[in-house]
């Protein structure tokens, strides 16, 4: 009997393999052609350079005149201000609360993006309840024989991640009562959900900030002040939680109205109708545009500067400033390191949600 040994033969190359996938990709026709070569050119141009000054003619340690003369990045810049970047003005010996604090968020977070970790809602309970009390404590002290280390020495990476995470934190449940609020049918509630939501859009977010920091004490009673960084984490979840508020109305009315009736004839009242039934699968589908307004959150922290909160741009800013260091290499060097730490933070929570998507069958498989 004789043997078909072509059933044991590999795929032909072009419909398997390496030059299949570009041939699929990247020239399939003479316009993806045309498109792949100047992309092409582009980066044999552009890259070697940009590597030969972040790497090659970098200088790593030394002084400014050693970064002028080599005339690449000046990472000896970064590395003799990487403290001051990272922890802002905090003391340097209290420094390490500052490393609990946010081990205990990575030891927390890290858990809940596994699937197979069980018991993910003590996990969520203890981050919105417990942490944020934990943290309060350990960074700011006066408890426990914590020596107090005011906001106003808060500052660089640090600063960034207090005000984004808390932007993140506190603008979603607002946006949530928002969104239901505008979608009532008590009308007091409904206007006032409405005036509230398109007043703080209509503004931005830099008004909100001043409004907060110079106007908001003018109105509270004598004798009784609120801390600057404080005002500016309610300036900040406040306004993003008006933006958040149109991103969750948008999914509740893609929710179809028979998911509404089947919830009331099961019954249900309003409040478990919307947190078990509603409100899952509406956050479910806007999962990129909460990801996105998260996004904007951990951009705009940099406006914080604005009244006097030095984030990580800010720290590089009044680094570069520096007579000892004030060079051109110096100030690309210092925003190039700005840049890199934003877009680590932004770009890894893009990709946790592209893997959230994939994991409940959202979106595209790549």
């Amino acid at each position: 009997m004789a043997t078909d040994h072509t059933a044991f033969l590999p795929p032909p190359v072009v419909s398997a393999g390496p030059l299949a996938w570009m041939r699929r990709n990247l020239f399939t026709d003479w316009r993806q052609t045309a498109l792949t070569l100047i992309v092409l050119y582009a980066v044999i141009r552009g890259v070697p350079p940009l590597l030969g000054w972040l790497f090659v003619d970098a200088t790593w340690q030394g002084t400014r005149d050693d970064c002028v003369a080599n005339g690449g990045a000046c990472w000896a810049f970064v590395s003799a201000r990487w403290g001051q970047f990272i922890y802002g003005f905090y003391p340097a010996d209290e420094r390490w609360r500052v490393n609990v604090t946010f081990a205990m968020l990575a030891l927390s977070v890290v858990p809940l993006v596994l699937p197979m970790v069980r018991g993910k809602g003590w996990i969520i309970g203890f981050l919105l309840t417990l942490y944020p009390v934990l943290a309060f404590c350990l960074l700011y002290g006066g408890v426990f024989g914590l020596p107090v280390v005011e906001t106003a020495r808060w500052g660089g990476f640090m600063l960034t991640l207090v005000v984004a995470i808390t932007g993140i934190v506190g603008s979603l449940p607002i946006g949530i009562l928002l969104a239901l609020g505008r979608r009532s049918n008590m009308p007091a509630i409904r206007t006032f959900c409405t005036l509230f939501i398109e007043l703080f859009r209509a503004v931005p977010l830099i008004t909100v900030l001043f409004m907060a920091s110079v106007m908001l004490p003018l109105f509270l009673p004598t004798g009784f002040s609120l801390d600057k960084l404080l005002r500016a984490l309610i300036g900040v979840a406040v306004f993003n939680g008006a933006l958040m508020a149109e991103v969750v109305r948008g999914g509740l009315q893609a929710i179809p109205k028979g998911q509404y009736e089947a919830a009331t004839a099961a019954g249900m009242g309003y409040w478990r109708m919307m947190g078990f039934v509603i409100l899952p699968q509406a956050l479910r589908l806007v999962i990129p545009g909460l990801v996105n307004t998260w996004v904007a959150i951990i951009k705009d922290t940099t406006l914080v500067l604005i009244i006097g909160l030095f984030d990580l741009l800010g720290i590089v800013q009044a680094g570069v400033a520096d007579a000892n260091w004030l060079s051109a290499s110096v100030t690309k060097t210092g925003y190039v390191f700005a840049a890199m730490g934003f877009w680590i933070l932004c770009f890894s929570l893009s990709r946790y949600s592209m893997y959230l998507e994939r994991r409940l069958g959202l979106g595209a498989s790549r």
